[in-house]
């Protein structure tokens, strides 16, 4: 994580944690309805990635977040083979369905996290 202080690196990682595991609830709650978790899981991914922006100085609005998100999300691929394969049985279902929830938010918070780093390098290099 080059190109972040300690400070944005501790916010960072509060923030995404707190997406991570509120994913894993949601991912657990509902892995035998079809999609039914994208539904909550989103609203949770784009306020992450509009607080990951505050980090930084940078202001988002819920489309421009939802754009950030679409454009770091090739993990949603992995996410989808998961529950379509065992995320309809229980317990197991569940627990991957949580577990799928949790990593792809971590892998994306990250990701989001690291594109405002360079982001606000390149402009205090400017």
């Amino acid at each position: 994580m080059s190109g972040m202080t300690n400070q944005q690196r501790a916010k960072c990682h509060a923030i995404i944690h707190a997406a991570s595991a509120g994913c894993a609830v949601v991912g657990a709650g509902l892995a035998q309805l079809p999609m039914a978790d994208r539904l909550a899981i989103t609203p949770v991914q784009i306020t992450m990635t509009i607080a990951l922006g505050r980090v930084f100085n940078v202001e988002l609005s819920k489309s421009a977040a939802s754009s950030q998100i679409l454009a770091v999300t090739g993990t949603k691929l992995g996410r989808g083979v998961s529950q379509v394969l065992v995320g309809r049985i229980p317990g197991v279902g569940n627990a991957l369905n949580a577990a799928t929830a949790a990593a792809v938010t971590e892998l994306l918070g990250w990701a989001v996290a690291e594109n405002f780093a360079k982001a606000a390098n390149q402009c205090l290099s400017a």
